[in-house]
């Protein structure tokens, strides 16, 4: 079945969805990224990933259309491909240049919507997954900053070449100190004796989210989290650990380099959490 996708002002068959050798985004990787999950038909904590993306842009000077209407496209591509529980990905670069790297002449920006059917990751709740240790480490720099999810996606691609080379589901990063940081494509939790432990934003990470969320979530049942700047012993030595982002939720995590994570199973606040987090799809609004 073929795909539509919304491309600059309209929706498009699939067939029909290109963009410019000339573009910015392909030449550079001059732009920005979004992933979205839609529930029942329903897109979860729209508004929180539109604000991202809007502060972001701002931060790199590229003008977005109003939030509002994104909104709208963003539904329009989810029903025109008569999806309900799916994966969504807003690409937006800087646009058109013939003129080399001069970001200075673009006018309009490229806007790309798609839409894939998605249903989790139930085969892995029940038993978890591992991860391994990058050899590269997580920098604050504007050409990868991990507070915005730029195009320039390097750092987390090799990742996950070294994710795929070690046979586990994700690798984590360290910052340039040996701290905990992030995952190449999700945010990282912990337990220890009752107490949620997450890398702080300024570690430096991408504010994911389900992180966002989840972290809201567990200090209204008044569960101690804390964020902070961790070593990797503190995982090592966790009773129980687990992932998040948009598209697996909450993930428990139960092996790092093939090490166990507390007793290699999903743990009880593991378990908690993401139920904390599945009820928070239910009831928060776009």
């Amino acid at each position: 079945m073929s795909m539509w996708v919304y491309l600059i002002d309209k929706l498009v068959p699939e067939a029909e969805a290109k963009v410019s050798v000339f573009d910015q985004g392909f030449l550079y990787g001059d732009g920005l990224f979004e992933t979205f999950r839609a529930y029942s038909g329903k897109i979860f904590a729209l508004s929180l990933h539109l604000d991202r993306l809007a502060a972001a842009a701002k931060r790199i000077h590229i003008p977005i259309p109003p939030l509002p209407q994104l909104a709208k496209q963003l539904e329009e591509t989810l029903r025109r491909n008569d999806l309900n529980d799916a994966i969504l990905r807003l690409t937006l670069t800087r646009g058109l240049s013939i003129s080399g790297l001069r970001p200075d002449l673009c006018e309009t920006p490229t806007l790309v919507i798609t839409a894939r059917p998605f249903t989790g990751y139930d085969d892995l709740y029940a038993i978890g997954v591992s991860v391994t240790i990058s050899t590269i480490r997580r920098v604050s720099s504007l050409v990868g900053e991990p507070c915005m999810k730029s195009l320039n996606f390097m750092d987390n691609v090799l990742a996950r070449l070294e994710a795929h080379r070690a046979e586990v589901f994700e690798t984590l990063f360290l910052n340039s100190e040996g701290f905990l940081a992030e995952g190449s494509i999700s945010n990282l939790f912990w337990i220890k004796n009752g107490e949620v432990k997450t890398p702080a934003l300024t570690t430096p990470i991408l504010n994911g989210i389900t992180r966002e969320v989840l972290i809201s979530e567990i200090k209204k049942q008044a569960i101690p989290i804390e964020e902070g700047l961790f070593p990797l012993a503190d995982l090592l030595n966790a009773d129980e650990a687990f992932l998040t982002n948009t598209a697996f939720e909450v993930m428990p995590l139960i092996a790092v380099e093939g090490k166990k994570v507390g007793s290699g199973q999903p743990g009880e606040m593991t378990n908690r959490c993401r139920q904390i987090f599945i009820q928070a799809v239910k009831t928060i609004k776009a």
